[in-house]
């Protein structure tokens, strides 16, 4: 197969990932498209890196093409710049698939241990890795795509998102080798299929956690504000008037507010208006949490925070995994020089802390985490084994009407499913909604309209295996896997220059 094909072969089988995801969620299509990469790697595996990088750069651009939004149609920046650094995290995260590739063919001699050993360790430890490295982004790990629809989903609460990552990309192996092997083989790779998406469907029925306390009203308040009038000195006190009346004719024991809901920071808000607003929430015998910027201790520090109004002493919880290039700037001297032709207002963010406790509000623990904080499950593990509920709070005005809203919704329905927690959205524009712990969506309200979502949620107790062991387990297991490929490959090798491939 000329090289050119290949490349190509793999880039539409890279790009069709998009569609794994959500909003479209074809989850039997991932390890279908894994296939196809390894396939193809497999034809010719001296270009095994290039076939891995040309798949890796097409699925994340296709699946992230609302960078471009960001930082185009949002923040202004023009085409010129935009278009080349939106290529640019796809450009660097593709050398994960691409380094899986390449080691999977060269570390492990025969089809079968490549492609049934090597390769799924190794795409999900490039998976982690990418999830990892240079502050992590770990948006669209293949595990993902089995969330909820897949029974693979059930093995979320075993072992995170990368047993199901690792699930995926052995379902991949089978089958590229089914038709290389011996009839009798084939019978165990269906057997092995059977044992691993047959205990996936059964653990999805198994419920790892307990209620606990009484049922709790909650409001989930979407503004849909725009981006461009959000830090517009003249449109805020229309905003600061829509979430006032919001707060004042919902009753509800609990009501949470979007990320910076309120766009002022905490100390220079109108004189009386928190006064107003806590006051508001207390007749209506409301718990209130609000999303605002808020002054740190420093001259120069702030900080992006949820504010429990209502509590006692307002206690509040600050993000601490900060978005490279929204909400800190790596690197300034070489990349500060492009904020000269964006609006991207509260770029330096300083980070809240690596542990903060749940906030008690309307009889519940609650582990808050800000946008994108819930694509870190392990991060999440510490302040969700003292919570009973999980809530997120987002604003993602920034991607306008793209896929990235929904994108994040499955973000927090693995994060529901691992904690076999509650996980209650609170966002802008989209996807307000609440999660059952089971990681099915329960409530979801319209994506860009202005709306507040009432529910009921159940406090839960109790841990799942994955927030007793974290990561740990399956990272180890992947590492062991890929030592049992090299060692057998190695002794291939050394036993005959001219081992068959099958």
């Amino acid at each position: 197969m000329p090289q050119l094909l290949l490349f190509a072969l793999t880039a539409v089988a890279g790009a069709l990932s998009v569609f794994a995801f959500a909003p479209w969620r074809m989850f039997w299509l991932m390890p279908l498209l894994l296939a196809a990469l390894a396939e193809l790697a497999e034809r010719r595996p001296a270009s095994a890196f290039g076939t891995g990088y040309a798949w890796g750069l097409a699925a994340y651009t296709a699946n992230f093409y609302w960078i471009y939004i960001s930082l185009h149609h949002v923040a202004g920046l023009p085409s010129v710049f935009a278009a080349p650094l939106t290529l640019l995290l796809p450009a660097y995260l593709a050398l994960y698939p691409g380094l899986a590739v390449w080691l999977s063919c060269r570390m492990a001699g025969r089809a079968w241990l490549r492609w049934l050993v090597a390769f799924p360790a190794a795409f999900t430890l490039g998976e982690w890795l990418r999830g990892w490295m240079l502050t992590g982004f770990p948006w669209g790990t293949a595990g993902y795509s089995q969330i909820t629809e897949s029974p693979l989903s059930g093995l979320a609460p075993v072992g995170g998102i990368y047993l199901v990552t690792w699930a995926v990309a052995l379902s991949a192996g089978v089958i590229v080798v089914f038709a290389r092997v011996r009839p009798r083989t084939r019978v165990v790779l269906l057997a092995l299929m059977a044992l691993v998406w047959g205990g996936g469907y059964h653990l999805r029925h198994r419920s790892w956690t307990q209620p606990v306390g009484e049922p709790v009203s909650v409001a989930l308040a979407q503004g849909n504000v725009p981006q461009s009038l959000k830090w517009d000195p003249q449109a805020a006190q229309d905003t600061l008037a829509l979430y006032y009346r919001q707060v004042a004719t919902t009753r509800t024991e609990l009501m949470i507010l979007p990320e910076t809901a309120l766009p002022l920071f905490l100390e220079d808000l109108p004189s009386g208006y928190l006064t107003m607003l806590k006051g508001a929430a207390e007749r209506n015998g409301t718990a209130l949490a609000v999303g605002v910027p808020r002054r740190g201790s420093s001259e120069n520090s702030y900080y992006n925070a949820v504010v429990a109004l209502t509590q006692p002493g307002a206690p509040a919880y600050a993000k601490n995994h900060l978005v490279p290039f929204g909400e800190f700037v790596p690197l300034p001297e070489l990349t500060g020089w492009l904020y000269q032709y964006m609006n991207m207002p509260l770029s330096g963010f300083s980070r809240g802390g690596a542990f903060q406790p749940p906030i008690e509000m309307a009889g519940q623990k609650i582990a808050f985490n800000v946008c994108y904080e819930d694509s870190f499950g392990e991060e999440l593990i510490a302040p969700a084994r003292e919570a009973t509920l999980l809530a997120n709070v987002s604003n993602l005005a920034w991607f306008g009407e793209s896929a990235a809203s929904s994108q994040h919704l499955q973000l927090s329905q693995a994060r529901a499913l691992e904690t076999g927690r509650y996980m209650v959205r609170a966002t802008n524009t989209g996807m307000t909604a609440i999660v059952r712990p089971d990681g099915e969506v329960e409530m979801v309200a319209a994506p860009d309209t202005r709306q507040v979502l009432v529910g009921t949620v159940q406090g839960r107790t109790g841990l799942t295996p994955y927030m007793i062991h974290g990561d740990t387990p399956i990272l180890a297991a992947m590492g062991l896997l890929l030592l049992i490929a090299a060692v057998a490959g190695w002794r291939q090798r050394s036993q005959s220059p001219a081992y068959r491939i099958y």
